[in-house]
């Protein structure tokens, strides 16, 4: 029999980035909020204090900070006639945990969206026609505007002290920043982070070839800051350990550096760790939720009864957890019908080592998450895709974020692997290696979906979320346009030799290789119930009073980062409850 604890006004379902502004924000109204997190607790001090932190066989190589998958994991296929099997390595994609969640282990790029991209659907057939959609792409706009977007943008930035320079201030464009950016109200809460040598190098070669480089908005603070609730941070040292690392340093942004130490202090706001929520519940007719159902550290049952429930988990356990408490329609990809699960989507990136001769130093053990030189000629619609024949678009940069030994060193084709000559290969290149990436947008397809598996189970007996996606004709097309535009950057860079990963047609998506934690989709935002899970402030269609945060409420995978975004569309939906769910209660959208 579950134990059952003391109402609270809203229980919050994961600790990470979005769990904790919406904590923080709707503390601040008097309403008492409870978090719950599956993990462990964690702060800067102890969790990521030195030497600790910077172990790479602990961190990178056993992935100390992310999800253990002997407990849960997810099943993967490429298409729904394909038998799913489970997910026992991490590998392309990297689930946190913990109090902090993903917003720990993040490199601290920190971008926002193109306008178009929101509305994608509309433009594409304003600008290409109804043709021009391949007969399986499930566009759709996201029912809000970058203009409702852009105060939320901007809070978030405030928050986590991001350096950068803008490039278009209330339309008037600012030299130096990005030509291509929305408007946005003001400057970055910090300058730009210092360029190490492959941006240096980047930034010259992309300017030469015509394209527009500027420095990548990075929450790797450049300059001692103070955020709006009054957390501390302080400058970037350059020391290599940011992606898959807490910052030993408080210069990374996190819920540990810019909202835990002003949060903890509210009376009326708590958290509990070690709880495994596996369902939300609700009322007999669907329409209210009630609380949530978790497993504590004991191995109890607990219901935890609220007001208000908030699904801020990573984005996987939000989908499955819609789909377990059997909220929403689950989506049919032979009917195309339903919405939980629909829209699914990821991220392609192409990666390629650049290596330069023996005078041109990069020195590779330095670097920050988020630094280096970025081009967004050919993101979003900055382009013209009519005679490209593909629809997406993405960023291309030269970031050095650091390189040690456990992480992998790269060489150059031909080099020995092992033995004698491969010390050799590393002694002579090391220091003179780089690496530019191109981070590409993926769009939604009728056969790329989530549902729950039928046959695998977790350790606590509910079933594994079940991932069906692979890369279609569209994405690859894409890709080799993107291959190309890094090779050319290559070579005008003065790289000797280059290596890496260009994904082309006839490719299929490797689990087995990172590529990003970029997962979106699968309860998407939108106007129409028939084809998202939530409207536009990110309220579930189906029960009211349950709010979906995180990029599972993307329409499609976009170029950027989805950090920015998710941020924003976080402080977005905690302002419309404030200023309109609290004083009036129920749908705030018309169906």
């Amino acid at each position: 029999m579950a134990v059952t604890n003391k109402s609270v006004d809203v229980v919050i379902v994961g600790f990470g980035w979005t769990g904790a502004i919406m904590a923080i924000e709707l503390a601040k109204t008097g309403l008492n909020v409870l978090a719950l997190e599956r993990g462990e607790d964690q702060d800067t001090v102890p969790s990521f204090a030195y030497p600790k932190v910077v172990d790479e066989i602990a961190q990178s190589a056993r992935n100390g900070l992310l999800q253990n998958l002997s407990k849960t994991t997810v099943t993967i296929r490429h298409d729904k006639d394909g038998r799913a099997l489970p997910y026992r390595q991490i590998g392309s994609f990297k689930p946190g945990t913990g109090v902090g969640g993903a917003g720990i282990h993040w490199s601290g790029v920190h971008s926002r969206v193109m306008p178009e991209e929101l509305r994608l659907k509309t433009h594409t057939l304003e600008r290409y026609g109804r043709g021009f959609i391949p007969e399986d792409m499930q566009l759709q706009d996201w029912g809000v505007s970058y203009e409702e977007l852009e105060p939320h943008f901007d809070r978030f930035e405030y928050v986590c002290g991001t350096s950068g320079k803008a490039g278009n201030i209330d339309g008037v464009m600012m030299p130096g920043g990005n030509p291509f950016e929305a408007p946005r109200a003001r400057e970055y809460p910090l300058p730009p982070l210092k360029d190490p040598p492959t941006s240096v190098l980047f930034a010259k070669a992309t300017k030469e070839l015509g394209y527009n480089p500027f420095p990548l908005p990075a929450s790797n603070a450049s300059r001692p800051y103070r955020n709006p609730y009054g957390c501390d941070l302080g400058p970037c040292n350059f020391c290599g350990f940011c992606s898959d690392y807490g910052c030993i340093n408080y210069s990374k942004a996190s819920p540990q550096t810019t909202i835990l130490p002003a949060l903890r202090a509210m009376p009326n706001f708590a958290y509990r760790t070690h709880a495994h929520v596996t369902r939300v519940n609700t009322s007999a007719d669907g329409k209210t939720a009630t609380g949530v159902t978790y497993i504590d550290a004991q191995g109890r049952e607990v219901f935890q009864p609220a007001g208000m429930v908030v699904l801020a988990a990573f984005h996987l356990h939000n989908v499955r957890l819609m789909l377990s408490s059997k909220i929403g329609k689950p989506y049919d990809p032979n009917t195309g019908e339903g919405v939980i699960g629909r829209n699914f989507c990821y991220q392609l990136i192409n990666s390629v080592n650049t290596f330069f001769d023996k005078q041109t130093y990069i020195n590779p053990f330095m670097g920050s998450g988020g630094v280096g030189q970025a081009i967004e000629d050919f993101n979003a619609d900055n382009f013209d895709h009519g005679p490209l024949g593909f629809i997406g678009g993405g960023i291309i940069w030269g970031r050095q974020t650091g390189i040690g030994p456990v992480r992998g060193i790269p060489l150059p084709k031909g080099a020995p692997t092992w033995g004698s000559g491969w010390k050799q290969a590393v002694k002579d290149n090391y220091a003179h290696t780089g690496r530019i990436e191109a981070q590409m947008s993926n769009m939604a397809y009728r056969g790329a979906y989530l549902d729950l598996d039928p046959t695998y189970r977790d350790a606590y007996g509910e079933p594994l979320l079940r991932m069906t996606l692979d890369w279609q004709d569209n994405d690859l097309r894409m890709s080799e346009f993107f291959g190309d535009k890094l090779n050319a950057i290559a070579k005008a860079m003065g790289a000797t030799s280059a290596s890496g990963r260009v994904l082309k047609r006839g490719d299929h998506w490797d689990t087995r290789a990172y590529q990003s934690t970029h997962i979106n989709g699968g309860t998407s935002m939108g106007t129409d119930p028939k084809t998202s899970a939530v409207n536009k402030y990110l309220q579930s269609w189906d029960t009211s009073n349950l709010f979906v945060l995180g990029a599972n409420v993307f329409a499609h995978g976009i170029g950027y980062n989805p950090t920015g975004l998710v941020g924003a569309l976080a402080y977005w939906a905690a302002d419309n409850i404030r200023s309109k769910y609290l004083k009036s209660p129920g749908p705030m959208a018309a169906v």
